[in-house]
């Protein structure tokens, strides 16, 4: 029968050979997901930005005003 070495061989060629056929899409996959990742960090950082460039600023973190 197979050993264990042979099977991992196996194993490897079995994957590599499916992993080509999806290679295109998780790619495709993967940037969109950055993308909208960019894309909500910055939107988050808009309203952050906006509130510590108000006249005052940003609380103290002591608590006084």
């Amino acid at each position: 029968m197979f050993g264990l070495s042979e099977l991992a061989v196996i194993l490897v060629v079995v994957v590599a050979v499916l992993a080509v056929r999806k290679l295109p899409d998780v790619v495709r996959s993967a940037g969109k997901s950055a993308r909208i990742l960019k894309a909500e960090s910055s939107a988050l950082k808009s309203p952050v930005a906006e509130w510590t460039e108000r006249p005052g600023g940003a609380p103290q973190r002591d608590g006084r005003p």
